[in-house]
């Protein structure tokens, strides 16, 4: 036996293992998993209708339990007050405007050819697809109804849920939910609301209900299907299902429900819960709220079953502000709702969480936007680099995570149609029409001393007036003419009478 060259064989074995140790040491830390990216985004709800934000009346400890583990935004901003353009800016990270996407597609408007989101952008789909995520959107699009537009041509590798703005809960003849809707007119010597069976019916709109369901199935994948649970829990279903068949691999899940957005229609079991608030189109929405946080609570469950909870970052926040008369839905304090740029349209509850990562029970107060929500997304998965420069948005971790001081933005710009508004800092100037077809006047608001905008500073800050107005004309002209307007017709037929008991 040569000792010698057994023992020099030995020390190169060694070596070559220890060099393999440390490659795969190395291999690992560099693979450690990326977080799984969990956007929920409820529809319409008001900025005071959860109990972290002040509510008293709807218990939603499910969705509280995100602010608790979580950071609660009291600036947290879309940038547009009605559904589709809101959803345009946080699947680009950039200002709709900038690409034409600048109005509401409105029913068999979504199906036409054009219509949705450019094509020439790039989704959060896409992104975090390219950074090896699978990615699964379950609920409501909003973005293009016709086939380039389908988000399985956005970047989604799964899609349960409808195209259009809106659909009913539960197919006709809706059975087994309240529903309170709209009608053209009541009939003669009627008082509102109008009550038939388990319908209610009310004219203060002076319009019916819209056909949501017109042109709009509910998909899964491309192909049509028939719902018969109700909306909200099978969006849950859905999501639930992709977590667990997910679960070995870095996920990015957008569930986009359409609650509490009209039609007014809540699970019967949960009318009961609150028998006690006589207003019955309350009742109906704070019953779909409950819903709405129950279901809630059961995808976060899922996650701490599987142990996912601490890999998972997780957004919640509404798409617009309430439309209070429509649906009830509070923003108080704040002036206006949906389809205004007053705080109450623009200004939503808006939560993170990101537990072991992020900070715990914490309210931050830099205003914050759902354009931040991509490249935040890119940042913690890694990908910071890649972080397009052309994005609106910012990385918000170096402020959450590691303590960078000032605000993530110096300004926030909103525009739809002839109305136009900027933040900076404490300041707000805008011009809003008050009715269809007017022009709005410039005011100046300072949302520090008054978050209710009822104090016009414009006549005793005019020069700071003049500037933000200069700042916002620059600004402007970095957008585009809108590619396409939004259709409304209010004619409709009394198609709810048809189907009440």
């Amino acid at each position: 036996m040569n000792t010698r060259r057994d023992f020099l064989r030995w020390m190169s074995c060694a070596a070559l293992a220890g060099a393999a140790g440390q490659t795969q040491g190395l291999s690992a830390a560099s693979q450690k998993r990326k977080p799984n990216i969990l956007m929920i985004v409820v529809d319409d709800l008001g900025y005071a209708e959860l109990g972290c934000q002040g509510n008293t009346d709807i218990p939603t400890p499910n969705i509280d339990s995100i602010a608790a583990n979580g950071i609660r935004f009291t600036d947290g901003y879309v940038s547009a007050s009605v559904c589709c353009p809101s959803r345009a800016g946080l699947m680009t990270g950039r200002y709709q405007t900038r690409f034409g996407h600048e109005f509401n597609s409105i029913g068999p408007q979504n199906n036409e050819e054009g219509i949705g989101l450019p094509l020439s952008e790039t989704t959060m789909a896409d992104a975090l697809k390219n950074e090896g995520y699978i990615t699964g959107l379950m609920g409501k699009w909003h973005l293009g109804g016709s086939h380039p537009y389908h988000p399985l041509q956005r970047g989604f590798d799964e899609f349960y849920g409808f195209l259009h703005e809106g659909h009913y809960y539960v197919p006709p003849p809706y059975e087994g939910v309240t529903s309170y809707l709209r009608i053209t007119q009541m009939p003669p010597e009627t008082k509102a609301p109008l009550h038939k069976g388990r319908f209610y019916f009310n004219d203060h709109f002076h319009y019916d209900e819209c056909q949501y369901d017109l042109e709009n199935p509910i998909l899964r994948g491309e192909k049509p299907v028939v719902e018969e649970e109700y909306l909200t829990d099978a969006l849950t279903r859905e999501s639930i299902s992709f977590i667990e068949r997910q679960k070995e691999k870095p996920f990015f899940l957008y569930l986009a429900y359409n609650s509490p957005h009209s039609p007014l229609q809540a699970p019967n079991e949960y009318m009961k819960k609150f028998e006690h608030i006589k207003d019955v189109q309350r009742r109906v929405f704070a019953a779909m709220v409950s819903n709405l946080d129950d279901n809630v609570g059961k995808l976060l469950f899922t996650l701490r079953k599987l142990n996912l909870e601490r890999d998972t970052l997780i957004y919640f926040y509404s798409d617009n502000g309430g439309p209070t008369k429509e649906l009830t839905s509070s923003n108080k304090p704040l002036r206006g709702g949906k389809g205004k740029l007053f705080e109450g349209g623009i200004r939503i509850p808006f939560l993170m969480q990101w537990k072991g990562t992020l900070p715990e029970g914490i309210t931050y107060s830099q205003p914050i936007c759902a354009l931040d929500c991509l490249p935040t997304a890119l940042a913690a998965c890694g990908a910071e680099t890649k972080i397009p420069a052309s994005l609106d948005g910012v990385n918000l971790l170096p402020y959450l995570r590691d303590g960078q001081k000032g605000a993530p933005h110096n300004l926030l710009f909103w525009r739809s149609g002839t109305n136009i508004a900027l933040r900076q800092g404490d300041w707000k100037l805008i011009r809003q029409s008050e009715k269809w077809g007017e022009e709005g006047r410039f005011q100046l608001f300072n949302l520090k001393e008054d978050i209710a905008e009822t104090q016009d500073f414009i006549s005793k800050h005019p020069q700071r007036a003049e500037s933000m107005r200069q700042i916002l004309n620059s600004i402007n002209q970095e957008m585009i003419e809108p590619l396409w307007r939004g259709k409304w017709n209010p004619t409709r037929t009394n198609r709810p009478l048809q189907f009440a008991e």
